[in-house]
């Protein structure tokens, strides 16, 4: 009876123990993710505030945050940031439905590959931004010029990824699978995508940066809307805090965009185990 009594004791507490563990390795964790962050924006609300910085061009973040909200309680904020989204989703998803098949054949079948590294070692090394004149003068300064642009500055970082995932998939896994008499169509279904998957999201995860930076920059000519548009207007009409605001917007997407492909990520490849584990 004492045992039984003991046992119901000890439980609890060891129950409470793995608790405040579990409690204190999460709060150890985002200490160390956020501690750098916390600390740089201490020093941009500080430095402008001790007039170590001109607080007419580098104004406090509290200021910059105070006039992000007001952007987003007004629409402003949001109408800019739908556009931009909209023509960044557009040119990165029609880049992924171009980019991956293309890159798993040319990884794959040599002839094919061999009619086309030419042109693609010719087109990766002409920037984005180098040709946008030439998508403006193509396609106008509307909607589809930007979506364009996007397309073109995401499809290499995935075509190349795509194409150094197949070629670098583990000779013995194929070699066992055709052992086991897996035909050509099976062998690149069962082994070689899957396998690709890790190396294609480091793509995909580039493709997904590159579509924001480079359609910022291209919304900065010619157009009446995105975040790229709020900065350059609210640069232009000395409106410094709106242009921080907007520009901090681009970071926050940023950050959740990379958050949702690495989660993503994490989903299509649990089979991996990390060198680290």
């Amino acid at each position: 009876m004492a045992n039984g009594r003991a046992g119901e004791l000890v439980w609890p507490k060891a129950k409470s123990l793995d608790a405040v563990r579990w409690s204190f390795a999460a709060l150890s964790k985002l200490f160390k993710n956020s501690i750098v962050i916390v600390v740089l924006l201490a020093i941009w609300e500080i430095t402008p505030r001790l007039g170590i910085v001109n607080s007419t061009f580098f104004p406090p973040i509290s200021q910059v945050l105070a006039t992000w909200w007001q952007l987003l309680l007004s629409g402003d904020l949001l109408d800019h940031t739908a556009a931009s989204l909209t023509r960044s989703i557009g040119g990165f998803s029609l880049a992924i439905a171009v980019s991956i098949p293309l890159g798993l054949a040319i990884g794959w079948w040599k002839p094919v590959a061999e009619y086309l590294n030419p042109f693609l070692e010719l087109m990766r090394n002409t920037a984005a931004l180098a040709i946008l004149p030439v998508f403006i003068l193509l396609l106008g300064l509307g909607e589809t010029s930007k979506v364009a642009i996007v397309f073109y500055a995401c499809i290499f970082p995935l075509l190349l990824n795509t194409i150094s995932g197949v070629k670098n998939v583990d000779p013995l896994l194929i070699k066992s699978a055709r052992s086991m008499g897996l035909n050509a169509v099976s062998l690149f279904r069962k082994v070689i995508v899957p396998a690709s998957i890790p190396t294609i999201f480091v793509g995909i995860r580039q493709a997904g940066a590159s579509s924001i930076l480079v359609l910022v920059a291209a919304e900065m000519v010619g157009a009446t809307s995105g975040l790229g548009y709020l900065i350059q207007y609210a640069q232009f009409s000395f409106l410094i805090t709106e242009m921080y605001a907007g520009i901090i917007t681009i970071s926050v997407i940023g950050l959740i965009v990379n958050y949702v492909l690495v989660s993503l990520e994490k989903r299509l490849t649990g089979w991996k185990q990390n060198a680290r584990d």
